[in-house]
């Protein structure tokens, strides 16, 4: 059972992920300084898959526009969910762009190549599996999905499933279902015809009906990267991952970038296009700035995610930062680093590791000091000399 298509799963949003995922989808989030999405398609490709078919929904012209019909010399199709109905749902949608042996990823969170190719090969060691899911060790998997696996099966690196259960909370043995699936043709029948629950028809529910069936569906456990960025904080730890992967990289630095040469680079840092790094700044260690960042004279800057078109004004701090894109951080600026208390819709979070979050088009006028765990909305204003703390809606002006 060769596997050489893959469709990824990109409509969603990433609510929790708000204000960043106000004009962009979650996929499209910076991993390091390329979206997430970008990154998938890296791990599907050096794989082996040939053809992709990415399922769009929200924010769905970001994704276009991005990747245009061929990644890598790659083919892209792109498949529009028109209401994000879940994953059921938007595979059913992408069903009739494929056939045979089909590869189906989730395009929002950080996989790398060896989960694939574990995938893959564990789905060609038998001639029966319905499916082939990926799995890993996982410290927690109260917030995403258990799997639960027969004992070894003696001569092949999977085994057979015997339950998948979203959100457990007892104490069984379960690995994280790490959201790469080998499928076989029958399954999108199973799939598209399982029940739905509150109006959203899940892939795992599909699965499961796989399950009950008496149909074969494998696991395989991996021992690669899989980080979900479900929070503004958890893009520091993706960066962390990519930057550190493979035995870190000391400095990745783009040739167009220009370095003051009294400028200090701590690695791992990336940097990207365009940027502009002044002289006295510290940069580092595990820094990212995305392309066409300016950073002025004598700022310091460590474990953050700097996106692009990004201007940081001289004298400036910044630790354990997440910017969107456009991000204006006025003379003088100070975020001060984490932990700190972040409010995430209805619910805080306790002692995360979260400087602040600046979205998209935020001016600071320079003089701002942003208390541990502050998220500021895109395209608000903070006055100069203001000190910011909790949640500052988009569109909002702060005065001192």
């Amino acid at each position: 059972m060769t596997v050489r298509s893959a469709i990824v799963l990109a409509a969603g949003e990433g609510k929790r992920l708000r204000p960043l995922t106000e004009h962009r989808p979650k996929p499209m989030l910076p991993a390091a300084t390329e979206p997430i999405l970008a990154h998938v398609f890296d791990a599907l490709i050096a794989a082996g898959i040939t053809e992709l078919t990415v399922v769009v929904g929200y924010g769905r012209n970001r994704v276009q526009s991005h990747f245009g019909p061929t990644y890598r010399d790659v083919p892209v199709t792109y498949v529009t969910q028109e209401k994000q109905l879940g994953s059921g749902h938007a595979l059913a949608a992408a069903e009739s762009t494929v056939s045979g042996s089909t590869l189906v990823v989730n395009g929002d969170q950080l996989v790398d190549r060896r989960i694939v190719e574990d995938v893959i090969d564990a789905h060609g060691e038998t001639d029966d599996a319905a499916a082939t899911i990926g799995t890993i060790q996982h410290r927690d998997v109260t917030e995403y999905g258990g799997v639960l696996l027969e004992p070894d099966d003696a001569g092949v690196s999977s085994r057979r499933v015997t339950e998948i259960v979203e959100n457990p909370t007892d104490d069984r043995s379960y690995l994280l279902n790490a959201g790469v699936y080998a499928l076989e043709t029958r399954a999108f029948e199973t799939v598209r015809s399982a029940n739905s629950r509150g109006g959203e028809h899940s892939l795992v529910d599909g699965l499961t009906a796989l399950i009950d069936g008496d149909e074969p569906v494998r696991g395989v456990r991996s021992e690669g990267i899989w980080i979900d960025a479900t929070y503004p904080w958890d893009l520091l730890e993706v960066a962390d991952a990519l930057l550190e992967s493979d035995g870190g990289v000391e400095r990745t630095t783009a040739a167009s970038a220009r370095i003051h040469e009294r400028a200090t680079i701590r690695g791992p840092v990336v940097i990207a296009d365009d940027c502009v790094v002044g002289p006295g700044a510290v940069i580092g260690p595990n820094v990212c700035l995305g392309e066409n960042v300016t950073v002025g004279s004598n700022v310091v800057c460590e474990h953050s995610v700097v996106d692009a078109d990004t201007r940081i004004g001289p004298n400036a701090t910044l630790v354990d930062c997440v910017t969107g894109r456009g991000v204006r951080i006025g003379a003088g600026s100070t975020v001060v680093g984490g932990p700190g208390d972040v409010h995430v819709g209805d619910r805080i979070h306790r002692n995360e590791g979260l400087g602040a979050l600046i979205a998209d088009r935020v001016r600071d006028g320079g003089g701002v000091t942003y208390a541990p765990g502050t998220i500021v909305g895109s395209n608000a204003v903070i006055g100069p000399g203001t000190t910011v703390s909790g949640t500052i809606d988009s569109e909002t002006e702060v005065r001192s």
